[in-house]
């Protein structure tokens, strides 16, 4: 029969190895955060596609990254304005850096920006948010598989006219921008597997606030690409 020392010391040994791997386990899951150069928002900034033009949703991808541990890199929302107001177009595809793009973790989701916008690996079960969770799609409740991207299918802005990026992600009113499927999938048309040019959005409130959004299936949620 052990002794109560035997006891005593088989607990406190098996004690350490618990704390040791649960160590382990934290150090290899801060690693995947900080190599993160990929993820969807886990909310919408919650006005819309107002979302403070570029700089307020590149700013949001930033304050995300940051509290999950990827702060060190520059984010970017994948984003295109459209020219207006004197000031040129601007395409989502030239504002994410040159790639390789990698989730919480450790997918690889595409290794360029041709790759990006050609036979990428994006879907349901890729396409995490920054906390590493499957974003919700069509089938879940709330289907939030809309994502703000305001782009053609190649990543470049569309034409001035039409508007298809919310006044450039100014107004929570009228308007319209173009949205991604995070889940590749959707109503069936010829663009629902389309991860960044599915279809416009719409609503009774205009077709840019948060309740318009809402009614598509989306949130306000954001792609966001490490640029660096």
């Amino acid at each position: 029969m052990p002794t109560l020392f035997q006891i005593v010391s088989r607990a406190c040994i098996g004690l350490a190895a618990t704390v040791s791997f649960a160590g382990l386990a934290d150090q290899s899951a801060q690693a995947q955060s900080a190599n993160t150069s990929f993820f969807v928002t886990s909310t919408g900034i919650g006005n819309g596609a107002n979302l403070g033009g570029l700089a307020g949703a590149d700013n949001y991808c930033q304050t995300l990254a940051q509290a999950a541990g990827a702060g060190a890199k520059t984010w970017h929302a994948y984003l295109s304005t459209q020219e207006a107001d004197g000031k040129p177009a601007v395409n989502a595809r030239d504002r994410i850096g040159k790639g390789p793009w990698q989730n919480s973790k450790g997918v690889v989701i595409a290794k360029d920006v041709a790759e990006l916008h050609g036979e990428n690996n994006i879907n349901k079960q890729t396409a995490l948010t920054e906390k590493g969770e499957v974003n919700n799609g069509l089938g879940d409740t709330p289907n939030r598989h809309d994502v703000l991207t305001g782009s053609q299918a190649d990543g470049t802005a569309f034409p001035a006219g039409e508007d298809r990026t919310c006044k450039n992600w100014t107004s929570s009113t009228q308007g319209a921008a173009m949205l991604g499927h995070s889940d590749r999938n959707g109503t069936p048309s010829p663009t629902m597997n389309s991860w960044n040019a599915s279809h416009p959005s719409r609503g009774p409130d205009g077709g840019c606030s948060q309740k318009d959004l809402v009614s598509t299936g989306g949130a306000g949620l954001l792609y966001c690409f490490a640029a660096n």
